[in-house]
């Protein structure tokens, strides 16, 4: 018997199977301008962080729509909304805050990174840094810092 037949037998015996036969890429959908650049680039992060993508072109009244339906107001809103696992992800939120957010299951409606800030995933612009907050949105509206970069 191989080294590796025993190791997966030790594992079913125990319950538990490999990683790479559970593990599967979080899924997200995105909804976007069809012509909005730095919502590609989001995305193509999001692909690079193993994210499994489903993208949506929305016109700009589709996208109020979500946005509000949504719990997003005015002073949280970004270029685009996505739904993951039950939470609205407003805007350039870098990956790894997503998966965090998935990870610890929070009593919120997601996270916001308001506004387009330079250097935040999909608007990166060379070295250029603006520092910003990725916002957890509670379900009462208010907000609170989930992370900083």
């Amino acid at each position: 018997m191989t080294l590796r037949i025993l190791l997966v037998f030790s594992l079913v015996i125990l319950g538990l199977t490999p990683a790479s036969a559970t593990d599967t890429a979080p899924s997200i959908e995105v909804w976007k301008s069809a012509t909005c650049e730095c919502c590609g680039a989001w995305i193509k992060h999001l692909e690079a962080n193993g994210f499994t993508v489903k993208v949506n072109a929305a016109d700009a009244s589709t996208l109020a729509a979500l946005k509000r339906q949504a719990g997003i107001g005015d002073k949280l809103a970004s270029c685009h909304t996505a739904k993951i696992d039950g939470y609205v992800i407003e805007g350039h939120v870098p990956g790894t805050d997503i998966k965090r957010l998935v990870a610890e299951r929070p009593d919120a409606i997601g996270l916001a990174v308001p506004g387009m800030p330079v250097g935040s995933p999909g608007m990166e612009q060379g070295a250029e840094f603006e520092p910003y907050d990725v916002l957890l949105i509670k379900k009462d509206g208010a907000t609170e810092t989930f992370a900083s970069h």
